[in-house]
């Protein structure tokens, strides 16, 4: 597949290279400095642990920009009844990962480990895009949970030893995902990772969300501090009964 890397008279194309047997999805092209668009739109999308808000409302976005999805649960069933009600497909969370061309994971983040260690060699070879936030939450509101390996998306790395972890969607509001009444979502994606090519494809690939942009925001070490922020925005949600959201100026 080639796709097209670019955006204006001298746009270049970037040949996506599928490996069937790894499910790897290889971006060959050279890197520029300057804002790239990349087309993803024939990208399937499975999400893991799809049938909690956050992950019905990311599939319902990336279904209403064309992408096909899959959402993933343990039990199929489930999958299938949270699938139905947004006219995707829903299977048991193996076989979501063994067919997408990218995973994101969307579980609770106590089930995290366990679920990407089970799930390791139907990810070999994938971008897999971790959006798990691991907060507590108690009379004084939501906090940051210590990770051993610093943030859920270097756990994920750590596991997952042959995949391309990034590190993305965290701040995105469930309840504006899933409303249909609201058509664009006026946010910016911060996407983390160490592999280039990846996190130029999850920034397309958030983009692909009307009225969101993605936005590179440092390597995977840097994710923790993405991943607590969460807590402050849930914070400043319930003093100002609002679903807010970040934005980056002058980028």
């Amino acid at each position: 597949m080639r796709v097209p890397y670019g955006t204006g008279p001298g746009t270049r194309t970037r040949g996506i290279r599928r490996d069937r047997r790894a499910g790897m999805i290889c971006l060959m092209a050279e890197h520029t400095d300057s804002p790239q668009v990349l087309e993803v739109s024939a990208l399937s999308i499975g999400i893991l642990g799809g049938t909690g808000d956050q992950g019905r409302g990311l599939a319902r976005r990336f279904a209403l920009a064309g992408h096909t999805v899959l959402i993933g649960s343990r039990s199929a069933q489930r999958a299938q009844e949270a699938a139905e009600d947004i006219g995707v497909r829903g299977a048991e969370n193996a076989v979501v990962a063994a067919e997408a061309d990218i995973v994101i994971v969307a579980v609770p983040w106590e089930g995290h480990k366990d679920l990407l260690e089970s799930l390791k060699e139907h990810l070999d070879g994938k971008i897999v895009v971790d959006c798990v936030n691991p907060l507590g939450f108690d009379k004084q509101g939501a906090y940051a949970l210590p990770v051993e390996e610093g943030s859920a998306a270097q756990q994920a790395a750590a596991v997952l030893t042959g995949s391309r972890v990034v590190a993305a969607f965290h701040h995105v509001s469930a309840v504006l995902l899933l409303d249909p009444s609201v058509e664009s979502i006026d946010l910016d994606v911060f996407v983390l990772g160490d592999d280039r090519e990846a996190t130029d494809v999850v920034q397309a690939l958030a983009s692909r969300i009307s009225g969101a942009r993605g936005v590179y925001a440092g390597r995977l070490r840097n994710a923790g501090q993405v991943e607590s922020l969460t807590a402050n925005l849930i914070s400043i949600n319930r003093r100002y009964k609002s679903h807010a959201g970040l934005r980056v100026t002058d980028v």
